[in-house]
């Protein structure tokens, strides 16, 4: 049994629809709906009327509901207790974001704000978009650190968070490449490519989704593999496997390197923003501080 499948059946009650809950919990509706089911398989138990008009909990669900509630706020004050127990004085620090960007433009901007948290404990947590953003939504983070684009804006109410962009980046389609520079595979109109894609369950994976669906000269495609980390597939490129879109942050080590190359042009890169994300309420004093700091970045 997974805690977020409590946390879902709790939006489920208090949305009392499906399409509003998966929405509220950031997963499509197929997927909210297959977590619900899971969680009436662990309890061997139909938790949800599933009839005409408003949702509504069965007798079972009613009494695991007030469970998960319980559950949840006790883990919660349990992390929040762990997470307090730095040594007196001492200023804790949570960060969280994705893991390719928690290994890139994360670990730049905590090198560079390193003479202000080197008393502080800092708390990298990583984890999908929709894992990050429930955390940051929970309170459990300062920040987060999130892709910015129209395909994957995440659906945060203005009126109770500042954000700024850090950074500009772009999601370029690499290849291995000869000592000679030469790219490994080349888009072809004739013959299909053999493509590395992220999970969907990723930000970036939805960009390129995104981006091929609606490209007029998207290249020809034959997915081979599909994995949920960016690194991961960097590697895989550099193996020769394959095509795939990386962030050009995370790339071009190895393109200076002659490792790897950029394949087409730039019609079919993808440009994106990096943001830093934060509540409107007053933070601690250093969060408030390397807030300040960064905006000036």
């Amino acid at each position: 049994m997974q805690i977020k499948w409590l946390e879902d059946l709790i939006a489920l009650a208090e949305t009392k629809s499906f399409v509003r809950a998966a929405a509220q919990r950031h997963v499509t509706h197929p997927a909210f709906g297959r977590r619900i089911r899971s969680l009436e398989e662990w309890a061997g138990a139909t938790l949800v009327d599933r009839g005409s008009g408003p949702v509504k909990l069965t007798e079972s669900g009613e009494s695991l509901l007030q469970h998960a509630r319980q559950a949840v706020e006790a883990l919660a004050s349990a992390r929040s207790e762990i997470q307090d127990q730095a040594l007196p004085g001492q200023s804790v620090l949570t960060l969280a974001t994705g893991r390719t960007l928690a290994r890139t433009l994360a670990a730049d901007w905590l090198w560079r704000m390193r003479a202000h948290t080197a008393a502080a404990r800092v708390q990298v947590r990583t984890g999908s978009m929709a894992e990050t953003l429930q955390r940051f939504e929970r309170g459990e983070a300062d920040f987060m650190l999130t892709y910015y684009h129209p395909a994957v804006t995440t659906r945060l109410q203005p009126s109770l968070y500042l954000q700024h962009t850090m950074a500009h980046d772009r999601l370029v389609p690499v290849s291995r490449a000869s000592a000679g520079g030469k790219t490994l595979f080349r888009f072809s109109p004739n013959k299909p490519v053999p493509y590395l894609a992220y999970a969907n369950t990723l930000a970036l994976g939805q960009l390129v989704s995104d981006h091929l669906s609606n490209h007029a000269q998207a290249p020809r495609l034959k997915p081979i593999l599909q994995c949920d980390s960016a690194d991961a597939l960097l590697e895989y490129v550099l193996k020769g496997m394959g095509v795939a879109w990386l962030p050009w942050s995370l790339a071009v080590g190895a393109h200076k390197e002659g490792k790897l190359a950029p394949l087409a042009g730039k019609a079919l890169e993808v440009a994106f923003e990096v943001r830093m994300v934060r509540t409107k309420r007053r933070l601690s004093p250093l969060a408030e501080t390397l807030w300040d700091m960064s905006t000036l970045h």
